[in-house]
This record gives C-alpha cells, sequence and structure tokens, in this order.
C-alpha cells in the first residue's frame, strides 16, 4: 500500500470532479478534459494523469464531518468519528495498525516507512499509533530525495570497525535483556526486540541501503518522475514496496505547494488557482508515473496506491485579502478568490491493487457541494484498505497492554467497487 497524503486538502473541483455547468460564482478557470476511459473526465491541469484513467478508479462522492485540518486528518486516517479538532490522535492511525497486525513479517526493511511523514498538522498531531506503542510508529525519511546530499539518517555506517563495534554492543545488550525478559509478561519487550533486531539491520546491511538509493535508478527514470522531492518521494516509495515493504504513506507539502507549503488554499493564503497552476504539473508528473511504474513492473495485483487528502474546498469561491506575497499568492491586502475546507465532499484515486480501474464511483451535485449517488465515509475508505491488506475487519481487534480495541476497524464496510476482480 502506497499512501500520498495531499496536507492541507486539496480541491477535488480542480483536480477530480470537475463541475463546468456550475454557477459562475463556483466555476473556477480550468475546463475539463476527456480522458483515455470514455465518459471520464479531470481537471485540465492533470494531463498525465487523463492518458492513464485506465489505470485508476476514482471516488467522488466520500464525506464527513471533520471541519478542521486535524479532525478531518484524524477521521480518514484513524475512523475517529469526533468532530472537533483534537491536539493528539484517541486512536491508532490504520497504518500503524497494519504494521501491528502484520508485525510477524519483519524482515530487513520495516514494515511501514514514512517518506516526507503524514504525522502532524502545524502544532496538531495528526496521525500515530497511540495506546500501540512507540514500535508501530513508521521509520521516517525526512528531507528531500532530490538533493545529491540526501541521506537516510541511521543506516549509512559503511564503517566496517564502526559495524564491528555496534554489533559487539548489541551482544552484550542481548545478555542483559535476557534477564528482563525473563520477568516480561506482556509481549512488548518481544515487539521491541524484533524491532531492535530491524534496526539493526538496517545501520549494517547492504540491502537495506540500496533500497533508498535512488542513484541506482537509470537517469530516465528519476526524469520521469521529476526531479523534484515529490517525484523523488513517489520513487523512493516504488522501490520500497519492491523491495517488500508493506506500508508506505508520503506526504506532498513543502515549497512545491506555494507561499504556505500545503494545500489549504483560503484565499489568505494562496490565489487558490494560481496555486493549483502552480503545484499541479509536480503532482500529475510523480503520481502518473508512480502509477505507470506500478503497472509496468508488474506490481499492480499486490500494490494499492492511493491519493489523498482530509476534505475537499468550498465550491464556493470566496475573496478575501492576501496575508503575504509569495508564490501563488498576491502581495499583502490583495483580495484573491479562495476556496475553504468542505468535508462534505471529497474525491479519492484508486490505482492498482488488483480492482478494477477505469471507472468513477459515486457522484457530486452540480456544484460539487454533496454526494447524490453512492455516498462513502471515512468508514468503509478504512475498510477497503484493511481488506486489501488482509486485514479481518470483523475480527480484528488491538490488546496491546491496555488492552484497547479500536473502533476503527468495526465501524465501516469496504466498497465493494473496489474489491479485488479474481
Amino acid at each position: 500500500m502506497i499512501l500520498v497524503w495531499l496536507r492541507g486538502g486539496a480541491s477535488h473541483l480542480e483536480t477530480f470532479d470537475p463541475k463546468p455547468l456550475a454557477p459562475l460564482e463556483y466555476r473556477g478557470p480550468y475546463k475539463p478534459i476527456a480522458t483515455n476511459v470514455p465518459g471520464i473526465h479531470i481537471c485540465e491541469l492533470l494531463p498525465r494523469l487523463s492518458k492513464i484513467a485506465d489505470k485508476y478508479a476514482l471516488l467522488r462522492s466520500i464525506a464527513h464531518t471533520g471541519g478542521g485540518h486535524p479532525a478531518g486528518s484524524l477521521q480518514m486516517l484513524s475512523g475517529d468519528t469526533a468532530a472537533a479538532d483534537k491536539d493528539l490522535p484517541a486512536y491508532p492511525d490504520w497504518m500503524s495498525i497494519a504494521h501491528y497486525k502484520r508485525s510477524d513479517r519483519l524482515n530487513t526493511l520495516p514494515n511501514y516507512i514514512a517518506v516526507n511523514p503524514v504525522d502532524r498538522y502545524d502544532s496538531f498531531k495528526i496521525a500515530g499509533p497511540t495506546y500501540l506503542g512507540q514500535p508501530y510508529e513508521a521509520f521516517q525519511v525526512t528531507g528531500n530525495p532530490d538533493k545529491p546530499d540526501f541521506v537516510i539518517p541511521g543506516i549509512h555506517v559503511k564503517d566496517q570497525q564502526m559495524s564491528d563495534r555496534i554489533l559487539q554492543r548489541v551482544a552484550l545488550k542481548d545478555r542483559l535483556d535476557g534477564l528482563r525478559s525473563q520477568m516480561d509478561s506482556s509481549g512488548l519487550l518481544d515487539a521491541l526486540d524484533a524491532f531492535q533486531a530491524q534496526a539493526l539491520n538496517l545501520l549494517t546491511s547492504a540491502e537495506a541501503r540500496a533500497a533508498f538509493d535512488l542513484t541506482k535508478e537509470p537517469d530516465r527514470i528519476r526524469d520521469r518522475y521529476g526531479r523534484n522531492q515529490w517525484g523523488q518521494q513517489c520513487l523512493m516509495a516504488r522501490r520500497l514496496v519492491e523491495a517488500g515493504v508493506e506500508i508506505i504513506a508520503t506526504e506532498f507539502d513543502g515549497p512545491l505547494c506555494g507561499r504556505v507549503s500545503n494545500w489549504d488554499d483560503h484565499a489568505v493564503n494562496h490565489h487558490v488557482f494560481d496555486a493549483m497552476k502552480y503545484r499541479a504539473p509536480f503532482f500529475d508528473q510523480a503520481v502518473s508515473a508512480l502509477i505507470e511504474d506500478i503497472y509496468q513492473r508488474g506490481l499492480d495485483r499486490r500494490v494499492l496506491v492511493i491519493v489523498a487528502g482530509e476534505f475537499g474546498r468550498t465550491p464556493r469561491i470566496s475573496h478575501v485579502a492576501s496575508s503575504g506575497k509569495g508564490e501563488a499568492s498576491a502581495a499583502k491586502g490583495i483580495v484573491q478568490p479562495g476556496r475553504d475546507h468542505w468535508p462534505r465532499a471529497n474525491s479519492i484515486l484508486f490505482a492498482g491493487g488488483g480492482i478494477q480501474t477505469g471507472q468513477v464511483i459515486g457522484k457530486t451535485d452540480i456544484r460539487g457541494e454533496d454526494p447524490i449517488d453512492r455516498r462513502v465515509n471515512p468508514g468503509d475508505f478504512l475498510a477497503t484498505i484493511y481488506r486489501h491488506l488482509e486485514i479481518d475487519v470483523n475480527n480484528a481487534e488491538l490488546a496491546v497492554n491496555v488492552g484497547q480495541p479500536s473502533p476503527s476497524l468495526h465501524i465501516g464496510k469496504p466498497i465493494p467497487e473496489l474489491a479485488r476482480t479474481t
């Protein structure tokens, strides 16, 4: 599973659910374009994705009640149904749950890797393992993988003497841990030991280092993804799933988004239409390359790619003074158009995973305000993910230390249109 997360919430109207017949006060300047699947249209800002619509499915009717970034993210990532923002998540996110449920499949590389982590929105923590505990956190890759001096912290131990010293210290630690393991009855120590062993493998394994090494890719492949942070994040994600990593989350934010480094296109932040036009080429290239690569390498039956954010944007265009000049934003005080938070409708892209592609699921009204067909909630979205990962949502409970079951496994039904075709 590869999750591409659009922090801040992308406009569904300027991506996968254009509304050319909406009234002027709703309709943006961009037109829909035909895709290679008759009857499916997406925004003209995404020409590369329009050519491979046969390789993905679009869900246009997901809706929830979380109007703030933290609440919307928690609903989408953990199934928390609370409408109000919280400083910290109450329930584990689906990535941590999947990591926990499949932790018996440990290999040289971690099961769950975050390439530019999905974890915070400003001062709010929007994802994490909560009561599952630290062993089920993601292995985090930070920084820009497009930079020539980029390294993965913690896995570049090339000096043989340093590797030998690490192994000697680990042997001593193992002998000491053997004493307290006799007293441990919670199972947590076993989990920690397993993840510590994995961390040691990361430090000393050439195979692990190679999985993260983008210089091993031909220049034409790196160019196809885009020589920028988003493109190279997606390329790393593909390399990691090919190497056996099961859960990868990668966040699209930062300078490629425009002045405020996210998709939160209030008029005070961005000129929404300039912002979408600015970031769309990077997004279009990176995501289309990832999808094509998954299919060309025969990974499409095994790997499901999801592109999502916490919510859509208000169909009615707002006009407010900019709070500052920058990329995709006028000078401070200049009134510009924006779109605000809109949890009542959003679109999600699904590719690979053995699903039926070349289809649209659900429909919103003529203005893009509300679903009018096949309304889906975050619980259904999460149940669809768990089904792909072969986690039984009807019987799975999480009993770690405090024995708390997570309701995120029990509140939705998998989307039937996204079931495996065979």
